[in-house]
């Protein structure tokens, strides 16, 4: 492990289209100190390509392609054992960082001493547009918050590896990033929030994340086969997610 080194934990699958700019949100960071870690879930397009001739010029990006298509759980927990860095930042391969992310997000971190922090996010449109939309944070979020609504964007994430060690991530097919969360949030207490806008998240048409009705066998999957929650707060917490996330919020 490299002191104040922070690897960025990438997973991709078919994200040629994107991957370069998300690349370069990281390559514009004001921070240096970093290693981004892209694992290919065997792409069948030209990620590999694209991110080679990033690779090329800066031998911080590394790539690594699994040998068969696995899933993003996979992918991400194969990337975070490759990780060298003190700590670890979470970035999918069609979004973007702010430039300031890592500089801001780590005094964050080091200043009050905390573990586990995340930051609020706006959304844009496939194309790259902004829709208007922010994501805000909790100053505090705990196990049973991350239960209720999660209010933590995947590519705002960052936690101190020394602290807090490795984990594998649950290997489901969505909301493998909840997963995650719940299970470190079984070691440190809460995940803190900044406020700051600090990541752009693409909505991407056709994506299960936007068919949210499509997500809910996964919600059960996460609560009964991972966290081992009874059927009666299952049913309650996939209620309470329809109501927040399809009806109200989103």
């Amino acid at each position: 492990m490299t002191n104040n080194l922070i690897s960025i934990i990438t997973p991709t699958y078919n994200c040629g289209a994107y991957i370069g700019e998300t690349i370069e949100s990281v390559q514009q960071q004001t921070v240096h100190n970093w290693e981004m870690i892209i694992v290919d879930d065997c792409s069948t397009d030209d990620t590999q390509q694209i991110v080679a001739a990033y690779a090329e010029k800066d031998d911080r990006i590394k790539y690594h392609k699994l040998e068969q298509n696995s899933g993003a759980a996979v992918a991400r927990t194969v990337a975070m054992e490759l990780a060298q860095g003190e700590y670890m930042a979470f970035l999918d391969s069609d979004d973007l960082w702010m430039p300031e992310k890592l500089a801001r997000q780590l005094q964050f971190m080091q200043e009050n001493k905390y573990h586990f922090t995340c930051t609020a996010y706006e959304q844009m449109d496939q194309q790259g547009h902004s829709t208007g939309k922010v994501i805000h944070t909790k100053p505090k979020t705990d196990y049973n918050g991350v239960l209720l609504t999660c209010p933590v964007g995947n590519s705002t994430v960052m936690y101190n590896v020394g602290a807090m060690g490795k984990f594998k991530v649950p290997n489901i097919r969505k909301r493998n990033d909840d997963a995650l969360w719940l299970q470190m949030l079984k070691k440190e207490r809460y995940i803190y929030g900044m406020p700051d806008v600090l990541m752009r998240y693409r909505i991407r048409e056709g994506s299960i994340s936007v068919k949210k009705t499509a997500l809910i066998k996964y919600h059960w999957k996460l609560y009964r086969e991972i966290e081992h929650l009874s059927v009666f707060r299952s049913v309650f917490h996939i209620g309470c997610w329809v109501f927040i996330k399809v009806f109200h919020i989103k």
